[in-house]
């Protein structure tokens, strides 16, 4: 079996992100997996800055940020179990999985 299974998950509400890392740990956990992490990474944040006004006063800015929250799960030794049971796991929207074999 292969020896790690390495899982990013990326998603822009932080409870959402929690909550779908609390299922996958429980899943492996449930079908005999070993489970290191949640990792948090660092947030990535996107800041856009907008004139409030199409014509006059230049100085008068709006700014809007988007926050990227993400998380690095690595499941040690896993099981053909633990693989079928994440393959049938149906997470939250919003959530952006992305699934390595190492």
């Amino acid at each position: 079996m292969n020896e790690k299974i390495r899982i990013r998950l990326k998603a822009y509400d932080h409870r959402v992100l929690d909550q779908s890392v609390g299922e996958i740990v429980e899943t492996v956990k449930r079908t005999g997996g070993r489970v290191a992490g949640p990792i948090p990474l660092p947030t990535r944040i996107e800041r856009f800055t907008v004139n409030r006004s199409p014509h006059v006063d230049k100085k008068s800015r709006e700014q809007f940020e988007i926050r990227t929250h993400k998380r690095l799960l690595d499941i040690l030794e896993p099981t053909q179990q633990t693989i079928d049971a994440l393959g049938k796991l149906d997470l939250a929207a919003g959530v952006d999985v992305e699934i390595k074999l190492q």
